[in-house]
């Protein structure tokens, strides 16, 4: 049997398991994975400036591809704990990450010795399973559970925490049989969805409400194949965005408090039949339960059991992975239509596209400084459908869901449910690199910008090229926003005039400067004409020199964006909404008058 150290070991059974990159920073109780990982080759890493930044890195990576395992490599103590947000994120999204640290000897463990802490329990939490392993003979064993468990049932992030001494320690181990597990997934009866297809058929104005679960299982096709057979019009939600294109003919619009839109809601709002698959019921997305529940009948499809009734009772729940309930329900949809079973629903689907149509929100403002919505209109001229987008929270993405347009699956990369800041530049980083050659575009608000601006370092020097969208009113937007039920406005403003830039005025910090100085190329936007040829230099810049390109635009400091506090049927548009075609000229759907 051959022997290698537990370190090497656990590098070759990375490498087995699929994983070709990895990103961390190294330290003294993780160098012996470090010299293993060089000595075996065949990964490549990409050296983060933060921890944490590694860790969002690790989830862009995994969001960005079906079956990507993104790995985030750090050292022991606060190196475990600057990960723990990235595992958060990726438990919350249902987001496979493996979390790799080291740790003190195991003689030294629960001694206070320097940078030792329990970070398996810690993440524990927010982990599928968190180990330190004190047997250098489990390392293959544990790695190997890993994959397994985060491959199985919901999707989720698992730590791997590994004492120096561990690491060092030889064992007997031959890659050349080394197996993965197979992978558990839970699969719907033919029974159950022929139960939930007869719920569908007796309904008159049907939905499907498309969750992340469906882009986790890699079932977009499907859905869309059963939505097409059925005529049944979908409502992606934010985590599903991209399912089916935008411009699909029975896509209705998404729905929600903050990130959804008018015909989006007001579509949901006449349905009496809701068939939701790989989808959470997000408070941000149901509102007021009352409002959203009343007069329907709600069928729930989900790959983790716990799910069904958590938020609300469904009248029928089903426990599956997305891909086979869906490969059910089309062989189910396919012989009732052989025998002309299906109800023809042309007419209803019809008119949630005239909904779409009518019910806009205006992007095309000339104000200066700029309004934010007419920053995405250019965007939509500027990207085309083969971008990825990449976002994580604020008035920024709020906007962002509202007004851009996304085609294809996995081209709406964001952190759904524990929003951090600073998510966005290393996210994007880990995105471009599972997809060196795609169309990338971050955007962030300027809070969010500069929490982990420092990775942008990282782009430069692995040569990762993104465009990345700053939309800049030196405000902590949504926070403001909140605070208006509140009346007050109380340590949002970063506004202040800096005396080595003072053309900026209040703006503050100056990110061309910041982005030069980190070694990647930036451009400042105060005119509205100048959005689109910015946008277009942006892209000829990253393909040239290989490096991010942030597009920097001055907002205007106050723009309320459209959003509730209650129902979705109550949504507040503050700003003006669309009452001629030119209001709104990159809607998917010329705009019609009521």
């Amino acid at each position: 049997m051959p022997r290698m150290t537990a370190a090497r070991a656990a590098v070759e059974i990375l490498k087995l398991e699929g994983v070709t990159n990895a990103f961390g920073v190294p330290g003294a109780a993780i160098n012996p994975f470090y010299a293993a990982l060089k000595a075996g080759g065949g990964i490549d890493h990409t050296l983060a400036r933060h921890v944490e930044g590694a860790s969002h890195m690790a989830e862009g990576y995994t969001r960005s591809r079906a079956g990507n395992i993104g790995v985030c490599i750090g050292t022991s103590g606060p190196a475990g704990t600057d990960m723990i947000t990235g595992l958060y994120s990726a438990i919350a999204d249902s987001i496979p990450i493996l979390c790799i640290t080291g740790q003190a000897p195991v003689a030294k463990l629960h001694k206070e010795d320097f940078q030792a802490v329990d970070i398996a329990s810690i993440a524990k939490p927010v982990t599928k399973a968190a180990t330190t392993v004190l047997e250098a003979a489990q390392v293959p064993g544990v790695f190997q559970q890993a994959f397994h468990l985060m491959r199985s049932g919901r999707p989720g992030p698992v730590l791997i925490d590994l004492p120096i001494d561990v690491q060092l320690t030889e064992i007997e181990f031959d890659p050349e049989t080394y197996q993965p597990l197979p992978v558990y997934k839970p699969a719907a009866s033919r029974a159950q969805i022929e139960k939930a297809i007869g719920l569908l058929l007796a309904s008159e104005r049907p939905v499907i409400v498309a969750g992340g679960g469906i882009i986790n299982a890699d079932a977009c096709e499907l859905l869309v194949e059963f939505a097409e057979l059925t005529g049944t019009p979908v409502i992606p939600t934010l985590m599903g965005w991209g399912i089916l294109a935008d411009d699909h003919e029975l896509n209705a619009g998404m729905v929600g408090l903050q990130t959804s839109h008018r015909y989006g809601n007001a579509n949901f709002l006449e349905s009496d039949f809701v068939l939701g698959i790989g989808n959470r019921w997000a408070n941000r997305h149901t509102g007021d339960l009352a409002v959203y529940t009343k007069g329907r009948t709600f069928v729930h499809v989900d790959i983790e059991p716990t799910q069904l009734g958590k938020i609300f009772a469904p009248d029928l729940g089903i426990a599956s992975d997305a891909k086979a309930a869906l490969e059910l329900f089309v062989e189910v949809a396919k012989e009732l239509e052989a025998a002309d079973r299906l109800p023809d629903r042309s007419a209803w689907a019809a008119s949630t596209q005239e909904r779409k149509a009518r019910l806009q929100r205006r992007t095309h403002f000339d104000n200066v400084p700029l309004k934010p919505q007419r920053v995405y209109e250019e965007m939509n001229r500027a990207f085309g459908p083969e971008t990825r987008y990449v976002t994580t929270i604020g008035l920024s993405q709020i906007a962002g869901a509202q007004m851009l347009h996304v085609y294809r699956p996995r081209h709406w990369i964001n952190c759904g449910q524990a929003g951090p800041l600073g998510w966005t530049i290393p996210a994007a980083l880990g995105v471009a690199t599972a997809d060196p050659e795609g169309q990338v575009v971050a955007l962030s608000g300027d809070y969010d910008f500069q929490f982990m601006l420092e990775e942008l370092a990282v782009g430069a020097q692995h040569n990762i090229p993104y465009v990345h969208v700053l939309v800049n009113n030196s405000y902590l937007g949504l926070i403001r926003q909140a605070q208006r039920n509140l009346d007050i406005n109380f340590q949002v403003n970063l506004e202040f005039e800096n005396i080595n830039s003072p053309e900026l005025g209040v703006y503050g910090v100056d990110h061309v400067k910041v982005v030069e100085g980190l070694g990647c190329k930036a451009i400042r936007v105060t005119e509205p004409d100048q959005l689109l040829p910015a946008f277009e230099e942006a892209k000829k810049l990253a393909a040239e020199f290989r490096v991010p390109v942030v597009v920097e635009a001055i907002l205007e400091r106050v723009t309320n964006i459209s959003m509730g506090a209650a129902g979705i049927d109550a949504i507040n548009e503050w700003e003006d909404i669309a009452t001629e075609p030119g209001h709104a000229p990159t809607s998917i759907r010329p705009f019609v008058a009521s």
